[in-house]
């Protein structure tokens, strides 16, 4: 029985892994092959040559980005780009959701910008319990003034879906900056702790014999 199940463990070690990435690469594709609704039914690879390509429309969705940002990059497109923004600017609700989503993604994708750059160590949700935070800004705006204190905005996930969490104003002498990379805090949120950037095995610590 202890042999069945170091067997069964192993296979699952093996498997596991590999199927949520097999499902999570599936799920980026489908939603990626949805582009291929902008060509034309006739154009299609199940009427030109009776079978689908999967993944074709990831190819064509990156075709579509890098001629997007072809054309945005130029004057012209620059001039198209701020013109589009400014019709969008006049409809209450769009404007709004527009101007929002905007903003952060340049954020996101600045090279110099602050968001998602540094894992932190915060006490939360009360003292003495720790867990790790994504700074995303520095900023001082209305609310952080008001807290007559050095405060960084912090986003704390959730476990193990990171996508969800908690939006937070912390003191700066309350936070603790790690050395991790955010790639590594990740890894640990989503393994719920179970793999640990850095770890050192305890069962090797004395052991080894120091130099004479």
């Amino acid at each position: 029985m202890g042999a069945l199940r170091r067997y069964l463990i192993a296979g699952i070690l093996v498997w596991l892994p590999l199927g949520v990435t097999v499902l999570v690469a599936r799920l980026f594709i489908d939603l990626l092959d949805g582009s291929m609704m902008l060509v034309p039914p006739q154009y299609h690879p199940e009427v030109l040559f009776g079978f689908s390509i999967p993944g074709l429309g990831v190819i064509l969705s990156i075709v579509i980005i890098l001629f997007t940002g072809m054309i945005a990059a130029n004057f012209f497109g620059k001039r198209l780009v701020a013109g589009w923004e400014s019709l969008l600017a006049r409809i209450p609700l769009v404007r709004s959701v527009y101007a929002s989503v905007k903003q952060i993604t340049e954020t996101l994708f600045s090279s110099t910008g602050q968001s998602f750059r540094k894992v932190l160590l915060i006490e939360y949700p009360r003292r003495e319990l720790w867990t790790l935070a994504f700074q995303t800004s520095t900023d001082t705006g209305e609310a952080q003034r008001k807290t007559g204190e050095d405060v960084v905005n912090v986003y704390v996930p959730t476990t193990p879906n990171p996508t969800s969490g908690f939006f937070l104003m912390v003191p700066r002498k309350d936070i603790i900056e790690l050395d991790m990379s955010v790639d590594d805090g990740l890894k640990m949120l989503i393994s719920m702790g179970v793999m640990v950037p850095g770890a050192i095995d305890s069962t090797k610590v004395g052991t080894e014999v120091a130099p004479s």
